[in-house]
């Protein structure tokens, strides 16, 4: 699930990151709908044992060693190790797993530079920032304090998706969408298909050039098929269920600088 959500930050970032002339924000509301009776009963009984008297205890008990000054310790040299556990606990605690997922995304663009901040779940304050000049891609953890370089696109070829164009639109934030779908073959041999929809009328923001554009190791997420500006995406999960992200706000405003730029004493970390 967390490497599906952002394989779709990336895409939005790849898809909208290198624009010629759009500076502004956009935001998009993400939730995930467990519709597999399979999952979905998982999904009951994992809440139904996070919220058990004594498995609360037990996170209450973990929460406390985690003031152990021996534990504070190791923790506080992998602080990335720290920030994790201390969100996965806090998620836990709630009792309701769902949390974990999370609840938007919210794109800046200035010029060909661009940061994509997830908003809430276990990727609450985790951005995904690109920085032109160096044609570099970073991934940040606030709550760490970090950042890591994503490797370079991959030479190796890989099977194309099948990208079909409806005749089916749309009004997405008085926006004509045009519906494309795309379908593509999971490692098991399982089909993922995704509702994907798009407008042209976004005049400053040009993606055309972006068709054979990698993010990350071995993941491609532009298809030269596809005509405009993500405004929608539904991805159907083989044996889990649709995670659906939909523009809430298109604005066009000036950003500072600073916003595009690795925050000053983070530290890096390797891939």
């Amino acid at each position: 699930m967390k490497k599906v959500v952002l394989a779709l930050a990336l895409m939005l970032m790849v898809m909208t990151g290198r624009s010629q002339s759009f500076e502004g924000i956009m935001r998009w509301n993400m939730k995930m709908d467990i519709t597999d009776p399979t999952a979905k009963a998982e999904m009951e009984e994992a809440k139904k044992k996070a919220n058990d008297p004594a498995n609360q205890a037990q996170i209450k008990e973990l929460q406390a060693k985690m003031n152990d000054p021996q534990f504070k310790s190791m923790l506080e040299s992998n602080p990335q190790m720290k920030a994790q556990l201390e969100a996965t606990l806090k998620m836990m605690a709630g009792g309701d797993l769902s949390a974990m997922l999370p609840s938007g995304v919210v794109v800046k663009l200035k010029g060909t530079n661009s940061l994509i901040s997830l908003e809430g779940g276990m990727m609450d304050k985790n951005d995904v920032l690109y920085v032109a000049d160096k044609d570099a891609t970073y991934t940040i953890n606030h709550n760490a304090k970090s950042y890591m370089q994503m490797p370079k696109k991959s030479t190796t070829p890989h099977e194309k998706p099948k990208v079909t164009k409806t005749s089916e639109t749309t009004k997405i934030l008085n926006y004509t969408c045009t519906k494309y779908i795309i379908e593509t073959t999971t490692p098991d041999g399982k089909t993922m298909k995704t509702n994907y929809w798009a407008t042209n009328e976004i005049k400053d923001i040009d993606i055309k050039t972006l068709a054979k554009q990698q993010m990350g190791k071995d993941q491609s997420f532009v298809y030269s098929e596809v005509d405009g500006v993500p405004m929608k995406v539904e991805v159907t999960m083989p044996g889990q269920g649709k995670l659906t992200m939909e523009m809430t706000e298109f604005k066009k405003i000036s950003l500072p600088a600073s916003d595009f730029a690795l925050p000053a004493g983070y530290s890096e970390t390797k891939m």
